[in-house]
């Protein structure tokens, strides 16, 4: 975001079309939640922050609230503005938001919030919130329990440098934070079904820190992940497959 790690900046910039075929949706039960935990519905107003591609505002514009989308990747956010031409996109960071002080019931962060957990994002986030509004964290999360996905997590994960992680925890380092209440946690199961080039390949390629390789290791990277596929018996040959998640999903209250 401000200061965006060059595996951000360079990563989704280059990978923002990988990203748009490769990462899943979120799953049906998202819906209830954002109604019942983020209070969101029509008469509402709601930001997604870090939104990327829209892949999870479009989920938030189904549920009728008024929608706005920050992204600092103007890659990212034309591929944004071209498929959800209602919403309305600024450039901006988890620092410096372009909007009013409390004109927000919810902000959510999809996919984002590990690469800016800092308290003065939390700060900036308490600003543009009204008291009794709601930041919300949601993570598609690779399911490791199956032994494929964690072969795929190892080719990933000898990339990955210093970029900042989810699997980490370290976005948890900044709660309890000044002025929320506590995080609330609930994981839903999830599967992100389709052609294994799309669902395998292209997710791989579009982690940011493979993103931002030089064409040849992204080659080397894209090789591995077509071996395993090749030798794993559920994935070989096939025209579909699931790709098992767990969808990790998070808020917690302005309370002052």
């Amino acid at each position: 975001m401000s200061d965006l790690h060059p595996a951000a900046s360079s990563g989704f910039a280059a990978g923002a079309g990988t990203y748009a075929r490769g990462r899943p949706d979120y799953p049906a039960a998202l819906g209830a939640w954002l109604r019942d935990a983020l209070r969101l519905g029509p008469g509402r107003s709601v930001a997604d922050l870090g939104a990327g591609t829209g892949k999870f505002t479009r989920l938030l514009a189904a549920t009728g609230a008024d929608v706005t989308a920050i992204e600092p990747v103007d890659a990212m956010r034309a591929q944004l503005a071209a498929s959800l031409p209602g919403v309305t996109a600024h450039a901006g960071s988890a620092e410096a938001m372009p909007l009013e002080e409390a004109s927000l019931d919810a902000l959510v962060c999809a996919q984002a919030f590990h690469w800016f957990s800092t308290r003065a994002a939390l700060a900036e986030i308490r600003r543009v919130l009204k008291v009794g509004g709601r930041l919300g964290l949601v993570w598609n999360v690779r399911d490791e329990a199956v032994p494929w996905v964690a072969e795929l997590t190892a080719i990933m994960n000898a990339h990955e440098g210093d970029a900042p992680r989810y699997h980490t925890g370290a976005w948890r380092d900044p709660f309890p934070a000044e002025g929320f209440g506590p995080l609330h946690e609930e994981a839903f199961p999830h599967g992100h079904r389709g052609a294994p080039e799309q669902v395998i390949l292209d997710r791989t390629l579009s982690v940011s820190f493979i993103a931002a390789l030089p064409e040849s290791e992204r080659a080397r990277v894209a090789d591995a992940v077509r071996g395993l596929i090749a030798r794993t018996p559920e994935l070989a040959g096939r025209d579909e497959v699931t790709f098992p998640y767990r969808t990790h999903a998070c808020w917690c209250e302005r309370i002052a």
